[in-house]
């Protein structure tokens, strides 16, 4: 089989598995539907690893391969097929997403067992992966905003998966209109170059820009600019970040899902598979660089002051990506996506030993009610921590040697690229305080009743309800199931979780200065038309890098000891002293504040107006109500003058005449 064949088996198998759990799911008994869809995805990742196979037995030069299955678009000189890129960049990201996501699914299978919605869950994590899958193996623009589209759709209804819950139905809405204005960037950026370059495809466009534009031309910018606005709604930049710790309204494992393997990850893949374009407008790319730089500050600040455990990892993921796109704008691809890949692993690990703390809470995500789950809880203590460590960039782990590669490159790239990099060091080393403020609140100091009772072996069952809202919730459908699992007592949640805890320690060995540059080397064919291609950082300036961020590292979660273990009260007290800096990073910098005073109420007031003035009063009332007052006032009359008495007519006739005489009379004076 060649490299596209395997291409489309990857699309085939997740779309096979949507369409066998949504119209077979009241036949199929049980945890079945979650281990067909659970299948499918592994198929996925099988194929992918076949395309990889075929891939590197091409010649460096033809590691780009298209297949197309029909025309898509072919009407007044403009052309699309349906047709799949397989190259380097597009197998790298199915081996991500479909690894991860298959992994996931396994720790679904257990983790939503009693809830009433399975086999719908299951249908729309397949939508899910598929429609990432068509994004990053669409080879034009056209298939590009489909999967784009269907990327959002699946994110609405997974977010609203519980849609009994207003939070969560609101936290869906949130996010697709938030993406919606992605979308119609995406959507006008290739409206722009379709009309420069005269093609939809990524080597037409590509090609064509050479010709079409000078360097930092306007239109191109423009195009680039709108580009970004796609990648930075999806992977939540600011200021289109606010949709995605509102999004942990969902169940536990689709958090892992978007925040590890799907959607978030789409922007930092638009940016690098466009690169071509940004190189030809690095004015666009500085700003992209620029975003990155502060969302990462901006999110690292937040994520140590949020109580809620999901939202700490959420802001974690949007501090995370913007060390991605910090790399990928710089022209550090390989270091972006090797961050990528990395995080991946130890983002899907902490949501899911996440998932399992919160199901020894009974369905509680506040950390300050945690604590000392430490031996109640071995296996996810063991999970979770090592999760932390590789977000924290702990020596020797993935996370210490993909992030700190992005930081060497941008150092590298010299000039004002420095703040940038002081603005990531800085990020980097609250991003360690924050991670081990989470295992030692969690997992140390007395344990709490919930945990008493797990060490005493009696999993806690709460009356359910809303962990935001407080309000008591049953277990019917469109609500949690009543039922909560732990990775202790569920082997599949330990499947899924001890090789993502493995690859979060080891995975950097793939890529140490000096020693490995296997992904550099893989992706090399793709990024090869890079004229950064040739200025990477020196090994001595990589591992000088590495020797920072790991004494940052270090001394941050010794901080983290000190002020959580060692000196208990620590952190009230700072709270208590620091009072206004606290309230401003608990309310995440009023960004949902502001919008909501900017964007939200007076659209709502305008709404209100139309709906009340303009449709009821206006249109209902003075127009339509007008017009009908009219003709029942005039068939009123009407019907009045029809008495059946001649006196009448005949006083009705000389009337008549009578008018008739008078306008003559004044007509003809």
């Amino acid at each position: 089989m060649s490299a596209t064949s395997y291409g489309w088996l990857v699309l085939a198998f997740p779309l096979a598995g949507l369409f066998v759990t949504s119209f077979g799911w009241r036949v199929l008994p049980g945890r079945l539907p979650g281990w067909l869809a659970s299948a499918a995805i592994g198929l996925a990742f099988l194929a992918s690893i076949g395309a990889l196979v075929q891939l590197q037995d091409l010649p460096a030069e033809e590691r780009s391969v298209v297949d197309s299955a029909w025309t898509y678009v072919g009407t007044a000189g403009v052309g699309a097929d349906l047709a799949i890129l397989v190259d380097p960049l597009s197998v790298f990201m199915c081996l991500v997403v479909s690894g991860v996501s298959f992994l996931i699914h396994v720790y679904s299978v257990a983790y939503m067992a009693s809830d009433r919605g399975y086999a719908r869950y299951f249908a729309y994590l397949n939508y899910f992966v598929f429609s990432m899958l068509l994004l990053v193996l669409a080879a034009n623009f056209v298939l590009l905003i489909v999967g784009w589209a269907f990327v959002g759709a699946a994110s609405y209804l997974l977010i609203s998966f519980w849609y009994r819950r207003t939070t969560a139905t609101y936290a869906g809405i949130k996010a697709f209109v938030m993406n919606v204005i992605g979308d119609v960037g995406l959507l006008i950026a290739a409206f722009l170059l379709l009309n420069e370059t005269g093609s939809l495809g990524y080597a037409g466009v590509f090609e064509g820009a050479e010709d079409a534009f000078t360097r930092n031309d306007g239109t191109l910018v423009a195009a680039c600019l709108l580009i970004l606005v796609g990648a930075f709604a999806k992977s939540a930049q600011l200021p289109l970040h606010t949709w995605l710790p509102d999004a942990m309204e969902g169940p536990t494992p689709v958090s892992a899902l978007i925040h590890a393997a799907t959607m978030v990850t789409a922007g930092v893949y638009l940016i690098a598979r466009t690169h071509p374009l940004f190189e030809l407008a690095p004015t666009a790319a500085d700003i992209g660089a620029i975003i990155g730089a502060l969302t990462l500050f901006f999110a690292a600040t937040v994520a140590l002051a949020v109580t809620d455990l999901k939202r700490i990892i959420a802001y974690s993921t949007i501090s995370q990506i913007g060390y991605m796109v910090l790399g990928v704008s710089v022209a550090a691809y390989g270091a972006g996506l090797f961050h990528l890949m990395t995080h991946a692993f130890f983002k899907a690990l902490l949501f899911m030993g996440a998932g399992s703390v919160i199901g020894a809470m009974a369905g509680l995500q506040d950390i300050d009610r945690m604590g000392g789950f430490r031996r109640a809880m071995p296996f996810t203590f063991v999970t979770f921590t090592a999760g932390a460590l590789a977000l924290a960039a702990f020596p020797l782990t993935a996370g210490f040697f993909s992030k700190d590669e992005i930081l060497a490159f941008t150092i590298n790239r010299g000039g004002w690229y420095w703040a940038l990099a002081i603005v990531g060091y800085v990020a980097a080393g609250l991003t360690a305080f924050y991670a081990f403020r989470m295992v030692f609140r969690v997992f140390y100091g007395d344990p709490v009743p919930e945990a008493r009772e797990l060490e005493e072996g009696h999993l806690a069952h709460g009356e359910p309800q809303n962990p935001m809202s407080g309000e008591p919730e049953d277990a019917d459908v469109g609500f949690p199931g009543p039922e909560h699992h732990i990775a202790e007592r569920s082997w599949p949640m330990k499947a899924a979780m001890g090789p993502l805890a493995l690859l979060a320690l080891v995975a950097g060995v793939v890529q140490i200065p000096g020693v490995t540059d296997v992904i550099e080397h893989f992706l090399e064919p793709t990024f090869e038309d890079s004229r950064f291609h040739d200025t990477a950082p020196t090994e001595g300036s990589e591992l000088i890098g590495l020797v920072v961020g790991g004494l940052l590292a270090i001394a941050a979660i010794a901080v983290a000891f000190t002020v959580y273990l060692r000196r208990p009260g620590t952190a009230d007290r700072l709270r208590e002293r620091f009072a206004g800096v606290h309230a401003f990073l608990f309310n995440k910098w009023y960004f949902d504040e502001l919008y909501d005073a900017v964007f939200v109420r007076p659209t709502a007031t305008a709404g209100s107006f139309g709906r009340r003035v303009v449709e009821t009063d206006f249109v209902q009332g003075f127009i339509v109500g007008g017009a009908t007052g009219l003709v029942r006032a005039g068939t009123s009359f009407a019907r009045a003058i029809q008495t059946g008495y001649l006196r009448a007519y005949a006083l009705l006739l000389l009337l008549g005449l009578a008018g008739l005489a008078l306008y003559f009379l004044i007509a003809s004076s």
